[in-house]
Order: structure tokens, then sequence, then C-alpha cells
């Protein structure tokens, strides 16, 4: 797919990395989030001297880890953020850049439908603004699907989507983007991580995102499919693995009061042995 899009677009195919990166001046890095340093790591291993411009979904700390890599095989680093669709339209997508040479590469996008932003900051900067953008709006897809999920679980969702026209009535809508979006999931797997790290990095709790990546993790069954999955196919899948409800009777056996157990004494070697 990636290949037939590129064609498409006229962008030429040299065959090899070593090819390419010998008629380039600006590298241009865009893959999902867990192969971004892996990719800095084999274009430094080619001697690069350009610019390298990394635009992929990483935290401040992973670009400027990217960053240290290129530079010490000889290469210019700008940290890349790309927010909205894909460019098909000028006005609707935007590369935020941060480093020494951003304005070098802003204007390369001169006059495109993708808009070069450079922001007053060093390398990180706009790897930044992209995980906090990220972290509302697809922390929020997620959030809203698992909503949907628990709803569904517990069989108060048509209750809760009336509620919702009532009192968030954009909410409802809003709560089955997670179905276009589906398909997409296994790329924002690590993308969720990256803004974890983020929050880590801040002293800021990372819980949000890390569940978030997990939700996503239960989506990757439909990567690269057909028409969007409706909403039941994809709470189902998030819901997979979870304990069935319990009836009434088995609720109330399971809050009954039970005896207590006497507990059990390890001397500490003999726990550590048994924890191995």
């Amino acid at each position: 797919a990636t290949r037939s899009r590129a064609g498409a677009a006229g962008i030429e195919d040299l065959g090899s990395l070593e090819r390419a990166l010998g008629a380039a001046d600006v590298v241009l890095s865009v893959c999902p989030p867990h192969g971004a340093l892996a990719l800095a790591r084999e274009v430094a291993e080619h001697g690069f001297g350009g610019i390298y411009v990394d635009a992929n979904a990483i935290s401040p700390e992973t670009a400027r880890r990217v960053g240290r890599v290129v530079e010490k095989a000889g290469a210019s680093f700008v940290d890349g953020g790309i927010i909205g669709p894909p460019p098909v339209e000028g006005g609707r997508s935007r590369m935020y850049l941060s480093g020494a040479r951003s304005d070098e590469v802003a204007a390369l996008f001169a006059g495109g439908n993708l808009q070069a932003v450079p922001l007053q900051g060093p390398p990180g900067a706009a790897s930044a603004l992209k995980a906090c953008y990220a972290a509302w709006t697809k922390g929020a897809t997620a959030l809203l699907a698992a909503i949907r999920a628990l709803a569904g679980h517990e069989g108060v969702e048509p209750a809760l989507l009336e509620e919702w026209k009532l009192s968030q009535p954009e909410l409802p809508k809003r709560s089955e983007a997670v179905t276009v979006q589906a398909r997409k999931a296994w790329r924002w797997i690590g993308e969720m991580e990256e803004i974890a790290a983020s929050f880590q990095a801040a002293g800021l709790p990372p819980g949000f995102h890390l569940a978030a990546a997990e939700v996503y993790r239960k989506l990757e069954r439909f990567k690269d499919g057909g028409a969007p999955p409706a909403l039941g196919e994809v709470t189902a899948a998030m819901r997979r693995g979870a304990r069935r409800k319990a009836s009434p009777g088995e609720s109330r056996r399971r809050s009954a009061p039970r005896e207590p157990q006497r507990r059990a004494h390890f001397k500490f070697g003999t726990a550590a042995k048994r924890l191995r």
C-alpha cells in the first residue's frame, strides 16, 4: 500500500536505502513509532551527512535519542510532529518542526498541501506538541470506546446513550469514531506508549495512555481490513478475555463472609526461590 501511494504521488523508488541516501540532501522519517530509532541507526550506519527530519509520533526523549544517533554520524537533526489527516487538501495538515535548521526544512514545503511550522525551541519541542495533541485525540477515542464496551457488558448502553443525548450530545457520535480508526489501531499502540513515556518523564501519571495502548492492542485483528468494522465487533474485541458476568446467585455467594484463612509464612530465602 505504501509503495502504491508513493508511486501515485510521483515519488521515485531507488531500490535501496543506500542509493536513496546517496541521492538525498534531506531524509524525512515517517514510520510507526516503534521503528523510529532503528531507522535512524540504519541511516547513521550509511554515514548520511544531510538533514535528518524525524516526523514520527515519538516522545521528546526518544526524539532527542534519534537526534544524538544521526548527529554522531554527521547529519543535522530536525524534530518534527505531524498533526492532521493525509495532506490531500491544503490547510488541514501541519508539520511542526524544531531544531536549528527547521526554517530550511519548512521552506521545502512552501506552496504544498502540508503546512510546515517552525517552532521556537530545541529538538523535542515538536514531538512534545504532537504528544500533547494526540494524548487527547487518540487517547479520548480509546477512552470512549472502552466506555461503550463497559456499558454494553453491563447492559446499560441504551441508557447511557440517552443520557449522553441529553447532557453530552456530541458523545454518541464521537464514541463511534473507533470503528473508522480500528484498522489503524496497530500503529497507535506504540504512539500511546510513547505518550505514556512523555507523561512519566514529566513526573505525571503514565497510566492513562498505557491503558489506551492496551485498548488499541486488542484491536490489532482489524489491521488492513476492508470496510470499517461495526461498533459491536470493536467492543467485542475489546472485551475478549473478560470474565463472564456473575448471576445474582453467584454474586450473593461471592459476597458471603468467608472463614479467615491461615496465612502462610515463609523465610525470605524460600519465598525468593518460589518467585524465581
